[in-house]
């Protein structure tokens, strides 16, 4: 199976090709600009402040925080991404009113703003859960962190083997 996969994606990649060389030159070499600002762009812009938020957001964020805050961060960057291209409207007419006849400015920001509601609702609900949780749990006798007078690791009888 994975071979014919790879088989599959080399047949596309060789189709996306072709397709390419049926364009003149200076259209390839806009296509060429473009992909290598985008790989630039990431190299130098976006994987480094994804790691700077990534490694300030372990320090001081609490832990329960850190998948649900990365899991909107990434939301959001899909969002932005994929209105950045009609931010501007590009292509859009007089002539053809049906071309990008949304206000996708602010569809972004509704979007983004949901995004962040729905994290934020999810991280009071789900600690509200845990502290409802905790209360309601029966109370030992003796805290896990406790020390109990009088007994230290020769008092404590012999555990079984683990299995």
């Amino acid at each position: 199976m994975r071979i014919a996969l790879g088989v599959l994606g080399v047949a596309a990649i060789g189709y996306g090709a072709l397709l390419l060389l049926d364009n003149p030159w200076p259209i390839l070499l806009r296509i060429a600009i473009w992909a290598a600002a985008g790989v630039l762009l990431h190299d130098f812009v976006f994987a480094p402040l994804v790691a700077a938020f990534g490694f300030a957001g372990r320090r001081l964020l609490p832990r329960a925080w850190w998948a649900p805050l990365g899991v909107a961060g990434l939301v959001s960057v899909v969002l932005v991404a994929l209105a950045v291209p009609v931010f501007d409207r590009p292509g859009a007419r007089p002539t053809n009113p049906t071309v990008l006849d949304r206000d996708y400015p602010l569809g972004l920001w509704l979007a983004l703003g949901l995004t962040w509601l729905v994290t934020l609702l999810f991280l009071g609900f789900r600690r509200a859960r845990n502290r409802s949780a905790v209360t309601s749990a029966p109370k030992s006798p003796v805290g896990e962190d406790e020390v109990v007078e009088g007994q230290g690791a020769d008092d404590v009888g012999r555990q079984p083997p683990a299995p």
